[in-house]
């Protein structure tokens, strides 16, 4: 089996201070360059489940702004994680909450199945059954809503383009 996701420990919990966030002009497609806080470090990413938006911190104050599906209630998490892998077109093994809620599912699905929820790229996050990945065709309405079991779900075509400005390490910062 190549690069499955599989999981690992339970997250880690800790408080995150508020970052202000502050639109530049808008463009065209789904993602946005936009005013971010200068005092976090370019190469970090910021998750505000709130705002159900990604921003990767390109320089000093200036972030690029994605649309992103967040934990649904009860899957909620924040805190400090890193990107610990990076796969394209990943296989996947249902996690066991995904499992208890879905026995129907199968065991495995092979990266490039149309049924495989990681779409296609995954940045796999240090604490457990969590990543940021794509999506399928069929759930690409989740995206602006809360919806996953602790994944952050993105466009395939924003996944695609954060993989590519990402690297194994990069901070991970979840805010509520």
């Amino acid at each position: 089996m190549r690069n499955a996701f599989v999981g690992r420990k339970a997250p880690i919990l800790c408080a995150i201070a508020a970052l202000g966030f502050l639109s530049l002009p808008q463009t065209a497609s789904a993602r946005d360059r936009v005013a971010f806080s200068p005092n976090v470090e370019p190469g970090t990413i910021v998750i505000s489940a709130s705002q159900r938006k990604l921003f990767y911190v390109e320089s000093p104050g200036v972030a690029i702004r994605y649309p992103v599906a967040v934990p649904k209630r009860g899957k909620e998490w924040s805190g400090v994680a890193s990107v610990d892998g990076k796969y394209i077109r990943p296989d996947w093994t249902p996690p066991s909450v995904v499992r208890a809620d879905h026995p129907e599912l199968p065991n495995f699905i092979p990266g490039g199945s149309p049924r495989n929820p990681m779409g296609v790229a995954a940045l796999t996050l240090d604490r457990g059954e969590v990543a940021i990945h794509g999506t399928t065709a069929r759930m690409r309405a989740s995206v602006g809503t809360a919806a996953s079991y602790g994944c952050i779900r993105m466009l395939n075509e924003d996944v695609a383009d954060l993989y590519s400005r990402v690297d194994v390490g990069s901070p991970v910062i979840m805010q509520p």
